[in-house]
């Protein structure tokens, strides 16, 4: 792997007067009003130290691959791009939503935060959290010790391991009982009974495993939790519950980037969307920007607010809005129209994964 991430090497060398203007901005103490790093503010967004909890600037990944258009014994390696100059912050106290298409390379974005990159992968760009921009290694150290992930699919519990071996980690001594006696109170918190700590996996509903998944993030106290399709299986009374723990992690001063193809329900709880086309995000606005279209930049944006239910699905066959929007763009919508598998989040959300892993930290 070759993270561009990494303050070492020829990254450094071709891209250190970069760096330094870097540093410089994000040294400015931001104003909550003002609009930079790509996006705009809701009203509870706020700087405190004056800066984003997370920034993530001009992030690109590409995988290198043989070509799968050649043939078997000619084919060459290729440089296969993902995401491309991906630019998207968080707040303390907010939940950000990223909301685009099944496919379009969300996860992408959750693992490079977390510093999960393949080994055939070439990652450019900066991330930075709290106000420190991190290498490759800093992100990784994170991973567990302030970044937290909420996976996207309940397979990320281990079926043969109890529940509460599961939330606590791999402790000992006084550190384990601390982490015990920390998991028995977010049991309280979020409703599952003192005995639900001995049932294995199987034995849960859906809704108790994904407020378990959402304990083994919750467990490291962090400040930013990295929610990867957290509702996928749910219905909506459950969904709208797995959301509002989220929300009331970020109100109680945490941030929240949820990775959602539910725009519907991403505005129902969130402060801020991103909207994630192609592999970037076209734009990064407040929710209250979705109560009116004309309050919304880029045409895929519209589409996706004229193809809401409410709405009357307005958008036409290739996502462009109606009614004199500004026109889209050739590639303005993914295959399918606007919403593509978004449309299918409610009737038909199965969750992805194949991983069968204990909680990733």
């Amino acid at each position: 792997m070759k993270s561009m991430m990494d303050t070492r090497g020829d990254y450094e060398l071709r891209h250190r007067h970069a760096h330094v203007d870097d540093e410089a901005h994000h040294r400015h103490a931001h104003v909550d009003d003002e609009a930079h790093h790509h996006h705009t503010h809701a009203d509870g967004s706020h700087h405190h130290g004056g800066h984003h909890l997370l920034a993530v600037e001009h992030l690109s990944v590409s995988f290198s691959m043989y070509d799968p258009a050649a043939s078997y014994f000619a084919a060459r390696k290729v440089e296969v791009p993902v995401i491309r100059d991906l630019s998207v912050s968080v707040h303390e106290g907010e939940v950000l939503a990223v909301v685009g298409a099944s496919g379009s390379g969300k996860t992408l974005l959750a693992d490079s935060i977390l510093g999960l990159f393949e080994p055939n992968a070439r990652v450019e760009g900066s991330i930075w959290f709290d106000g420190e921009r991190c290498s490759s290694a800093d992100l990784a150290r994170l991973r567990g010790r302030g970044v937290s992930l909420v996976p996207q699919s309940v397979t990320h519990l281990d079926p043969l391991m109890r529940v509460g071996d599961q939330v606590v980690g791999a402790a000992t001594g006084s550190r384990r009982r601390e982490r015990v006696e920390r998991m028995r109170r977010l049991f309280e918190r979020y409703g599952l009974k003192p005995e639900v700590e001995r049932l294995y996996p199987h034995e849960l509903s859906g809704g108790m495993a994904r407020r378990v998944l959402l304990m083994c993030a919750l467990i490291d106290e962090p400040r930013l939790i990295v929610a990867d399709e957290p509702t996928p299986g749910l219905d909506l009374e459950l969904a709208i519950r797995a959301l509002d723990d989220l929300r009331a992690f970020a109100s109680s001063g945490g941030g929240v980037l949820l990775i959602t193809h539910d725009l519907e329900l991403a505005l129902s709880v969130a402060d801020r969307v991103a909207v994630f086309k192609d592999g970037t995000v076209v734009e990064e606005t407040s929710c209250a920007s979705f109560n009116d279209p004309e309050q919304l930049r880029h045409p895929f944006s519209r589409a996706l607010w004229h193809a809401m239910p409410e709405h009357d699905f307005a958008a036409d066959a290739d996502g462009c809005a109606p009614r004199g929007d500004a026109p889209c763009s050739a590639d303005a919508a993914p295959a399918g129209g606007v919403l593509g598998p978004i449309s299918a989040a409610r009737s038909d959300s199965r969750g992805g994964g194949t991983e069968n892993e204990p909680c990733r930290r």
